[in-house]
């Protein structure tokens, strides 16, 4: 099982987690038999362009959700497994994916991705949406 980094992953988690931060999202990477922090920000297209076919990562994502009566914050846990990933290393994801969920445990919505469209931001709010509920706004 890799070694996951917990100090400053458990920064950034709370980092994204905190309303009044302007950090929205939380890549995570593999560096050797570790999981590290790889980055935060607030820019959403950055955040997307920063997984790649070849890549092993982890996201963490605060997505605002509701309508004009009720806004909250909402967080997507996201496995990025490239489509060039070999088996191997696909496979030992899945044992790492546990580890690095002790640390970021506190989500609404989890998705396993392999292509950019998964992570389209627009696909991502309506999972958010979904897993939300009740939506009572006009839609104003």
């Amino acid at each position: 099982m890799a070694k996951v980094e917990k100090e400053s992953i458990t920064e950034a988690y709370n980092e994204v987690r905190d309303d009044s931060s302007e950090t929205s999202w939380a890549i995570l990477k593999y560096d050797g038999t570790s999981i590290v922090l790889e980055g935060t920000g607030s820019d959403y297209e950055q955040f997307k362009a920063s997984f790649n076919d070849e890549d092993r990562k982890y996201g963490f994502v605060r997505m605002m959700s509701g309508d004009e009566l009720s806004k909250r914050a909402k967080f997507v846990f996201i496995t990025w497994c490239g489509k060039d990933v070999s088996p191997l290393k696909k496979a030992r994801m899945s044992v790492d994916k546990s580890a690095v969920k002790d640390v970021i445990n506190s989500f609404a919505v989890e998705l396993l991705a392999s292509e950019p469209e998964d992570i389209d931001e627009d696909s991502i709010r309506t999972l958010v949406k979904n897993a939300g509920g009740a939506n009572y706004g006009t839609g104003n």
